[in-house]
């Protein structure tokens, strides 16, 4: 399989810090106009980053307006609704071409529109607001079989935030627990993981403590995207907001600063806006780009892709907290099965 002849810039952002090395890094091919489905499955695999967003021109109803796109995410191992990290960083991407603006982005999961802005230093921050979210109960026996994965029990839950999942372009189900130390101690068994979210269609497992009345730090596993924790997730994040806002947790007006990546040595910050008599939540950060490799320093996409996930190029490095263990999770995605607290790592 080949990709068509005209070149794919294939661009390397993070989203939610301003530093390289912190939030979560994400792919993104700002005219990604002839790639098939397969291709793009492909670079995202080589990519090995948890998503990459692939812009296009918008459909038929968005034609006339401008600065709007059709916008599709994959990750390693398949397509997914939306993407929140990946929409942040493609809106900074596009926004250093094309300077701050609005943006209209017709995802699978709906139109999303992205506000980006720029402050007296020139940083950039983008600003998405999600399609309409909704929050729905969860079976006990659903809940246990997820504590069951994760090696937890119902005592290190917080029983003032019960498990619901919560969909704001994807869905995610949210466990929030007593103590930020079992926060921290996050060791789970990736194939149990991963099998329990397939069958009831999740996203990731947003893992939930909070500091304060506005302050919460999270964590989110994402073994269906092949990849052992989410650095920083802008739609569990939205998700989120909305569960927080429907169970009366927090105001209906409120502004909500989520802490994730910390544990995995990628700190970044998630602002989730909530605003009374508009369901919908908005999620913000800044982003920054990424220093491509040496070896790829401005080669544009155009080369042979194999058929997605068998791609020879395509690994990922997971990073343990303490840094000093590495693995690599191949195209093939195989894991080592349990996911030990020592070697719990994140996508670089």
């Amino acid at each position: 399989m080949t990709t068509p002849n005209r070149p794919h810039e294939i661009l390397r952002y993070t989203a939610f810090s301003a530093d390289p090395a912190g939030g979560n890094p994400a792919g993104v091919v700002l005219d990604a106009t002839g790639l098939s489905d397969d291709e793009q499955l492909a670079i995202a695999a080589e990519l090995g980053y948890s998503e990459t967003a692939f812009l296009t021109a918008p459909p038929a109803e968005l034609a006339r307006r401008d600065r709007a796109y059709t916008v599709r995410y994959f990750s390693p191992r398949a397509e997914v609704s939306f993407c929140g990290h990946a929409t942040i960083a493609a809106a900074i991407a596009h926004a250093e071409r094309h300077g701050p603006g609005d943006l209209l982005l017709a995802t699978p999961a709906g139109t999303v529109p992205v506000t980006v802005t720029g402050t007296a230093d020139g940083t950039l921050h983008a600003t998405l607001t999600s399609v309409e979210p909704s929050v729905h109960k969860v079976a006990e026996n659903d809940v246990d079989e997820a504590l069951r994965a994760l090696g937890w029990s119902r005592t290190d839950l917080d029983p003032g935030f019960p498990p619901r999942v919560g969909y704001a372009g994807a869905r995610h189900l949210i466990l929030a627990v007593r103590t930020r130390a079992r926060l921290a101690d996050l060791a789970y068994d990736f194939e149990h993981l991963k099998d329990f979210m397939t069958a009831l269609d999740l996203t990731t497992v947003q893992l939930v403590w909070r500091e304060s009345a506005a302050v919460f730090h999270v964590r989110d596993p994402f073994p269906v995207g092949g990849v052992v924790e989410d650095p920083a997730t802008g739609a569990a994040a939205a998700a989120f907001g909305a569960y927080a806002r429907e169970l009366g947790l927090v105001p209906q007006e409120s502004v909500l600063l989520l802490h994730q990546g910390t544990d995995m040595g990628r700190p970044g910050e998630l602002r989730v806006e909530l605003h009374a008599g508009d369901p919908r939540v908005r999620v913000s950060g800044t982003g920054t780009r990424i220093p491509q490799p040496p070896h790829e320093a401005g080669m544009p996409l155009n080369r042979k892709c194999n058929p997605a996930g068998t791609s020879p190029a395509a690994s990922r490095r997971h990073i343990s907290r303490n840094g000093d263990q590495v693995h690599e999770m191949r195209a093939d995605f195989t894991v080592p099965p349990p996911v030990s607290g020592e070697n719990l790592a994140g996508n670089e």
